[in-house]
């Protein structure tokens, strides 16, 4: 009997199949997105297209990535993604998937995006309040509903693996 060779995973690699990325269901996954999700997708691409001329972009799955040169992890707007330059192989990894998910959210709750997930993210995320609390009682920044949820269906949406599971 032959055996098998077993490769070694990639940080790459997909664990499943990725979901709408392909023909009709790709086509209405943008179509929702600019229908249902038009204030978030038209405010990320007001972003995207003053900051396309300046900065490294990339697609990850349905998502545009542009990658910015400030000292802060990432934001999603629709399927406009705006993360940190440098991060680290294993960071960037990571949060492309997690940003990934608060894309799905907002294909999901269209206008509701900003009051249940972009408020409440940016208030956990930037507070001061929060951070302290966070940093002094080892509290991680996932713990938060929508930022677990994101990592959650970032992994599921893009068939990819996160590396270090928050």
């Amino acid at each position: 009997m032959a055996q098998k060779k077993h490769k070694k995973r990639h940080v790459a690699e997909r664990h499943t199949k990725q979901i709408a990325t392909h023909g009709a269901d790709r086509f209405f996954f943008y179509l929702w997105q600019f229908t249902w999700g038009l204030p978030v997708n038209l405010f990320g691409l007001i972003a995207y297209l003053i900051m396309y001329p300046h900065h490294r972009h990339e697609r990850f799955c349905n998502a545009f990535i542009t990658y910015v040169p400030k000292n802060f992890g990432g934001v999603s707007l629709g399927l406009f993604i705006f993360m940190r330059e440098g991060g680290g192989e294993t960071w960037t990894h990571d949060t492309r998937i997690h940003e990934y998910g608060h894309t799905i959210q907002c294909l999901l709750l269209g206008p509701l995006y900003w009051l249940v997930i972009g408020l409440p993210s940016a208030v956990w995320c930037n507070l001061p309040y929060f951070r302290k609390m966070r940093r002094e009682k080892n509290i991680s920044y996932f713990k938060l509903y929508c930022e677990s949820w994101a990592n959650l269906w970032g992994q599921r949406w893009s068939g990819y693996k996160q590396i270090e599971a928050r």
